[in-house]
């Protein structure tokens, strides 16, 4: 006996990760983005504030457009948070107008995203254990703060706070994949070289494209790296 044939609707499933060769074309935006931004800012343009308000933005979404076809999970709240605090901080002075100075804000904002950080690479991204190398980043706390700390004032305790979590942030990155370590040995060289221009006198102007250039590519590809990570073990 002949049947008729099935005409039903189908559905057609969502690609897996190591499906989706499409997941990378966010970090592509945003890489475009920063270099929009940083060249704005070499050339003096008034619209070198509201792009880097758009930097974080769309990383984020880079980011949870990679991890589309993966399950949601603490790590991927950690990213995100940490990316938003950084947003917070990046642009301080507009969310925060209230306060006659934006740096207490932005130190504590990134603090913030720091500590998203540590707890991401530490509880759900480490590989490897801890390098005997990672000892580097005490000695670059010590150093720091012996350097700056006859310049910090009344700040001197929140930039010593700040710079703990900072380099918790570089040293916990240690046991992660290789881009990670990379995105955050960046991180760590803007923000040294961003401590600097804060608070030593007669720092070149190069300093503050420097500064953002580092940053870019730290975050970058901090959220390169973790995404990598989530999505091979998603795939596992």
């Amino acid at each position: 006996m002949r049947t008729a044939p099935d005409r039903s609707p189908t559905t057609t499933a969502a690609p897996t990760g190591s499906q989706d060769t499409r997941w990378w074309w966010g970090f592509a935006i945003y890489a475009l983005v920063a270099l929009v931004h940083v060249g704005l800012l070499a050339a003096g343009s008034p619209l070198t504030y509201p792009s880097k308000l758009a930097l974080m933005p769309v990383l984020i979404l880079a980011a949870v457009w990679a991890l589309r076809s993966t399950r949601w999970s603490a790590p991927h709240a950690l990213l995100v948070a940490a990316l938003l605090f950084s947003w917070f901080g990046d642009g301080a002075a507009f969310f925060f107008p209230f306060f006659d100075d934006e740096l207490p804000m932005m130190l504590l904002s990134f603090g913030l995203a720091h500590a998203c950080y540590i707890a991401l690479f530490w509880r759900h991204l480490a590989v490897r254990r801890l390098p005997w190398w990672s000892a580097v980043f005490a000695i670059w706390w010590v150093v720091l703060i012996i350097v700056l700390w006859p310049l910090l004032g009344a700040l001197a305790l929140g930039v010593a706070a700040y710079g703990l979590v900072l380099g918790g942030t570089a040293v916990a990155a240690t046991r992660c994949n290789p881009a990670v370590v990379v995105g955050a040995l960046f991180f760590l060289a803007s923000d040294t070289i961003l401590a600097f221009r804060l608070f030593v006198p007669g720092t070149p102007g190069w300093m503050g494209v420097a500064v953002m250039v580092t940053y870019t590519i730290g975050q970058g590809f901090i959220a390169y790296g973790v995404v990598r990570h989530l999505r091979a073990k998603d795939d596992r």
